[in-house]
């Protein structure tokens, strides 16, 4: 890894004192796209804590390479992954474990998952608009009709820049201005689906499962169930995000203590090494399974029988 770090460092300085702009641009363009496409060593990896720990060399690296080519979409599209991914395993579950014993500490983790998220949306909509000259400013004034306009390449854009999005309303619901924006998130979204739903093994239907919960309209736990059998038909029910997602959203709500630990136990039950382009995101989903059956006693009213060996 040290390695790895040295050699790509030693060719962003390289790049960056390489005599004449149209050289350093198409240097800075090949290096970017590689880098753009590092994001599988990090997702196949094994060790979480390694993960967060090169995770902010990586993100850094991408914005000084953005700095030098502004207009690559395929590295703003691995920005607005990256932050997306590195704040929901890494900043937004501090908070989580620090509001019990110290608010002020969770509160202030909330306020940075909250601007990491936004970074990584500002990235995603940048990504959009280098291919759809205005879509920023469309999104905000049209969202269905701006979204409309997106293709199937654009479905990777369109999630994360809508995920990380719902994830900023998701740390700070008291954010009226931030709420205001779902129509934008619900837009790209439907948009995706129309357009590829079965993409990333059905990450856009887990991403609904949460969703529907706060969409507009009746019956949100009937739409989030359909949303996480969906998720789970798709990816073949070898990821554990769609059980955990659904746990949080609905039989939590519900106070619905049998089905949160059924569910939750199922995603514990997934070998995270069956299927290792998957490896860190199971692993990651099983470690927030873990740490919600150990605060049972706190999220269900009624008292719990103890989570078995």
């Amino acid at each position: 890894m040290q390695t790895r770090r040295a050699a790509r460092a030693a060719a962003v300085l390289a790049v960056l004192l390489l005599p004449g702009c149209s050289v350093r641009q198409l240097a800075v363009r090949e290096i970017g796209s590689a880098v753009a496409g590092g994001g599988d060593t990090f997702a196949s990896d094994d060790d979480p804590e390694l993960v967060k720990a090169a995770a902010p060399f990586s993100l850094k690296l991408m914005e000084s390479l953005l700095a030098q080519d502004p207009g690559n979409d395929a590295l703003l599209l691995a920005a607005a992954r990256g932050f997306t991914e590195y704040t929901y395993a890494f900043v937004q579950p501090e908070a989580d474990a620090q509001e019990a014993t110290d608010f002020a500490a969770a509160q202030a983790a909330r306020a940075r998952a909250k601007r990491l998220y936004l970074r990584a949306r500002d990235y995603g909509l940048r990504g959009l608009s280098v291919r759809h000259p205005g879509f920023a400013a469309a999104l905000a004034a049209h969202p269905a009709q701006a979204a409309a306009g997106a293709v199937k390449n654009d479905v990777p854009l369109l999630y994360w820049t809508a995920a990380a999005w719902g994830a900023a309303i998701a740390v700070a619901k008291d954010d009226p201005a931030l709420v205001a924006d779902l129509p934008k998130i619900e837009a790209m979204i439907e948009r995706a689906v129309a357009l590829d739903e079965a993409w990333d093994h059905g990450a856009l239907h887990a991403f609904l499962i949460s969703y529907e919960t706060v969409r507009a309209g009746r019956d949100a736990a009937d739409r989030s169930r359909r949303e996480f059998e969906r998720a789970v038909a798709l990816s073949g029910g070898r990821l554990a995000a769609p059980y955990v997602s659904f746990a949080e959203a609905v039989p939590l709500q519900r106070q619905q203590p049998a089905e949160f630990r059924r569910l939750l136990e199922q995603a514990l039950a997934i070998d995270p090494d069956a299927d290792p382009p998957d490896r860190l995101a199971n692993l990651v989903a099983q470690r927030r399974a873990r740490w919600l059956l150990s605060r049972m006693d706190d999220l269900f009213l009624q008292p719990q029988p103890p989570t078995s060996p």
